[in-house]
């Protein structure tokens, strides 16, 4: 029998809360996945310590997605590479979809994403949801909430993920879009809603809007990373 064919990674920093969700989640697919590697930038909560007894492989890394998803891809032994952040919930049906794709798409040529579901009632959000959704699909454009799964060959093709402290994932689809179609997996990928509901939705809408525009205007990712989480 073939060896399950994806290896997952996932970014974490305190979140103890909702990580035993995902963690149950993957395990219960073990004919799919391969491996976990969760990936700590230096949790309080007890984050890498909860994730070993639930059998993933714990990394720690200074806190940041880029540095933290860079340094567990580095690790995996593929064919194929899904990439989570911590603090979402795989949505019904998620590994007879993945397991569908690994076996039926051999070109190499082409990555995944799930659509974006937050988990918060909010009028706004589902409009948020839905330009997410165009973005995606017409810009080419999804970002590290909605996960990422893709040959391990494309990844490293497309030059991995660099280990930034904001934008790693704008950075690294922008660069697979030059040589992979990015298609929507058809599920909905729920992701926390705390910052939303905190920040408020149109107030953090436009905060992301305007960091990404002043990062392709070329303003350094350290110093976006500060604006970004002096405000979290």
């Amino acid at each position: 029998m073939a060896a399950p064919g994806l290896s997952v990674v996932i970014a974490a920093r305190d979140e103890a809360r909702r990580l035993p969700a995902l963690l149950s989640q993957l395990a219960a697919a073990p004919e799919l996945v391969r491996e976990v590697w969760l990936v700590d930038g230096a949790s309080r909560d007890g984050t890498p310590r909860l994730a070993s007894l639930a059998g993933a492989r714990v990394l720690h890394s200074p806190p940041g997605r880029g540095r933290q998803l860079a340094l567990g891809a580095r690790q995996v032994s593929g064919p194929w590479l899904l990439l989570l952040h911590a603090d979402v919930c795989l949505p019904a049906g998620w590994a007879e979809r993945l397991a569908a794709v690994l076996a039926s798409d051999r070109s190499g040529t082409r990555a995944w994403y799930f659509q974006l579901a937050i988990a918060a009632h909010s009028p706004a959000l589902r409009l948020v949801e839905g330009a997410v959704r165009l973005r995606s699909r017409w810009r080419q454009q999804p970002y590290g909430d909605q996960g990422l799964l893709l040959p391990l060959a494309l990844y490293r093709a497309a030059g991995e993920i660099r280990p930034l402290p904001l934008m790693e994932d704008l950075d690294l689809v922008l660069r697979l879009a030059r040589r992979a179609r990015l298609c929507s997996l058809g599920l909905a990928l729920r992701v926390d809603g705390r910052r939303w509901q905190r920040q408020g939705v149109w107030r953090t809408s436009w905060r992301n809007l305007q960091l990404r525009r002043a990062w392709r205007r070329g303003v350094p990712a350290e110093l976006l990373a500060q604006r970004y989480y002096g405000c979290s």
